[in-house]
């Protein structure tokens, strides 16, 4: 069959007087092809492909549900339920006409955004390295829907108290926000409800309340509604990712910072005619201006100090002093750091594990030794006590401190309440006597005492 193309030519060359040998010889058609064109009418029909067995299109779409789309059963069902017999290949070819497997696509639309109308944020899971190990990191993003420019960081976790840390250093780094942020349907956010009926979390709204911030939602399975935020997750991991290693979660976002900055927003977008950044620098007047002071983000909690001077977080110990062992005290988690308090006064300050369990992390001088060859070192009290007032007795105390194990601080105690018991002056005699004899026994020299100082003085019987 000639096609609408050459057919037209021929029409056109034979109006302008060209006769049907040329016209043969110059479109390379026969001249009984040229002949039989102009003896019929201008009027060409599409050509249509129907199939006789198209009639039986409502049992073949009721067995292709019942055969879960394996047209092989579906022929054998008809065969055996209707006694219809439809060849395999005219089978198929009705299925790819009715898009039975398949469902029609539907025109894509197109949103619109206006200079700081709209900003969307989202998160992906992402493999990535760091240090020796992969892990599986969520990467969170945050989009300027009008000028493109994205902010991009990592997380080993995505809770309300990452969101928060995370929206606040996107808005710094966007010098701003705009009206309104989509959001998918995450109880990260969301309270309860979806799409246009949800309802934001109390903390997250008052947090959208200070930087002029409406959180919406967009329609399950709607995920086209923020594709400004989900198109960029595959360059971020394809691009940013690849062949990069890092040493911890602060090196990685530092990197992601810095990869915003000079690849993803200066590269030209072909929509846009212009790279995110200079896009951004029209949308900036547009932007609601931050807080003059914006406020941190930290999770405030009471915690017991346990028996061993730690406080517990997030599976992890920090150590405070051990005179607080027993107490309440104020745990502030920031993203990067711990700060305890007692009484309104900061008792320790540490760095935040990030990642992993069961991890103690303690300040050198909040803990005093627990050992006795560290804890109790020197002289005892008694000790000091008992020397530097007599040479005699000095003498004495040290010979009889090597007759013991230790420091002899029991020995000491007795020898002590012994001198502040009797007059001073038979004990001493008492002490020069056992000096000379080698006598170390306490209670003869208590008797000594005793003897010397006489019995009348203390009412013996």
């Amino acid at each position: 069959m000639i096609d609408p193309t050459t057919e037209q030519l021929i029409r056109a060359l034979h109006k302008n007087n060209v006769s049907k040998r040329a016209i043969a010889r110059q479109l390379k058609v026969s001249r009984s092809t040229v002949k039989k064109v102009l003896d019929t009418e201008d009027i060409r029909t599409p050509a249509s492909r129907n199939s006789s067995y198209a009639r039986y299109m409502d049992q073949i779409r009721e067995l292709f549900n019942v055969c879960s789309g394996n047209v092989v059963r579906v022929q054998e069902e008809l065969k055996h339920r209707y006694d219809i017999e439809i060849p395999y290949q005219s089978l198929t070819w009705l299925v790819r006409k009715h898009q039975l497997r398949v469902p029609a696509k539907k025109r894509a639309g197109r949103y619109h955004f206006e200079p700081g109308e709209e900003m969307q944020h989202d998160t992906s899971p992402h493999k990535v390295k760091i240090g020796n190990r992969v892990v599986t990191a969520q990467c969170s993003a945050l989009t300027l829907a009008y000028s493109r420019m994205i902010f991009v960081q990592y997380y080993p976790r995505f809770t309300r108290f990452e969101c928060k840390v995370f929206l606040t250093k996107a808005l710094a780094f966007m010098q701003g926000s705009c009206r309104r942020c989509m959001i998918d349907n995450t109880n990260v956010i969301i309270g309860h409800g979806t799409g246009k009926d949800a309802v934001m979390a109390p903390e997250m709204e008052h947090f959208g309340r200070i930087y002029g911030i409406h959180f919406a939602a967009h329609a399950i399975k709607n995920a086209d509604r923020k594709a400004r935020v989900e198109r960029p997750f595959h360059y971020v991991e394809n691009n940013f990712l690849t062949g990069r290693t890092f040493r911890d979660w602060q090196d990685l976002n530092q990197q992601a910072r810095l990869w915003c900055e000079n690849t993803s927003n200066r590269k030209i977008k072909r929509r846009l005619g212009m790279s995110p950044y200079e896009a951004w620098i029209m949308e900036k007047p547009s932007l609601i201006p931050l807080p003059p002071v914006p406020p941190p983000v930290y999770a405030s909690m009471q915690r017991i100090v346990d028996v061993e001077g730690y406080v517990h977080l997030d599976t992890n110990r920090y150590s405070v002093p051990d005179s607080l062992i027993g107490q309440q005290v104020e745990v502030h988690k920031y993203w990067d750091r711990v700060r305890i308090y007692h009484k309104r006064s900061v008792v320790a300050e540490h760095s935040r594990v990030i990642e992993g369990r069961d991890k103690r992390v303690t300040i050198q001088g909040h803990h005093r030794p627990l050992t006795r060859s560290n804890a109790l070192q020197g002289p005892c009290v008694e000790e000091k006590s008992l020397t530097g007032k007599n040479r005699e007795l000095d003498e004495y105390v040290r010979n009889l401190k090597s007759r013991v194990r230790g420091r002899g601080a029991a020995q000491m105690k007795r020898l002590l309440d012994i001198k502040r018991t009797y007059p001073e002056e038979p004990f001493i005699q008492a002490v020069r006597e056992a000096l000379h004899y080698g006598m170390y026994d306490l209670a003869r020299l208590e008797n000594m005492v005793l003897k010397i100082a006489g019995a009348g003085m203390f009412n013996l019987k």
